[in-house]
């Protein structure tokens, strides 16, 4: 399971159970603005959301973007995990 990057819809998105989490996104030369991810109810509280935005930070390094998190979820995701911190915008 790895996040692809549905570049149609101009979102991050992670399947698991047939089911897909995602995070919308803006792209502004090498910002990537998230305002806002979503997990479907089946998928939410076993960690979906948690592995989609782990999946967005490691594409943000092989990639060579930085993040802005305007989504509330996003947001605090990175509060909880400060070793990331690297990743966002200035």
């Amino acid at each position: 399971m790895s996040v692809t990057d549905n570049t149609a819809r101009s979102r991050f998105e992670l399947v698991e159970q047939g089911q897909t989490a995602f995070a919308n996104y803006r792209r502004q030369g090498d910002l990537v603005i998230i305002p806002h991810v979503e997990s479907p109810m089946k998928l939410r509280g076993k960690g979906t959301a948690d592995r989609l935005m782990k999946g967005i930070v490691e594409r943000a390094r092989a990639e060579n973007f930085r993040i802005e998190p305007w989504c509330s979820y996003a947001a605090a995701w990175f509060r909880r995990h400060p070793e990331n911190k690297d990743i966002l915008a200035d």
